[in-house]
């Protein structure tokens, strides 16, 4: 397969290959920086496998799509540290926002004592380093799925 990179140079695999894969092979260091990839225009996760012939942007967070997928995942980040230090708080709204990102909690106000724990709470969870998965699930699915579960699913 032959793969297009946004510098207009291809690159040709005998087998289909993940879009991380594919970073490591043009440089370790954009491998690490990687946050994202565009094939043929749409965005999709470093896991995505690719198994045809494409256009392909590695995004970094220098990249509008990299920086977007920054600021999503740490909102998700944010929601499992705000769970874990306050199991009662209930989780609304949290997209990311061309300025960053935001969430909605039904909390009383964060102290600034509060917010450094949050901080030191995402920090932890960060360097266990779980492993995101990314599923989509059928509306009725998803709505009882977010029932049995503290952490509401966001897409």
């Amino acid at each position: 397969m032959k793969i297009t990179l946004k510098d207009g140079s291809v690159k040709e695999y005998a087998n289909e290959m993940s879009v991380y894969d594919i970073a490591v092979d043009i440089s370790e260091g954009l491998a690490r920086v990687a946050c994202c990839g565009k094939v043929n225009g749409e965005v999709v996760d470093l896991r995505t496998v690719i198994s045809e012939d494409c256009e392909l942007s590695i995004c970094t967070a220098n990249d509008e799509e990299g920086l977007a997928t920054i600021r999503h995942t740490t909102s998700h980040v944010l929601a499992e540290a705000v769970k874990n230090l306050f199991p009662e708080a209930k989780l609304a709204i949290g997209p990311s926002i061309d300025t960053g990102f935001y969430y909605d909690f039904d909390h009383e106000p964060f102290s600034r004592e509060d917010l450094d724990a949050l901080e030191a709470e995402m920090k932890k969870i960060i360097k266990k380093g779980d492993k995101l998965e990314k599923f989509t699930l059928p509306r009725e699915e998803e709505i009882n799925l977010n029932a049995l579960i503290p952490l509401v699913l966001i897409r």
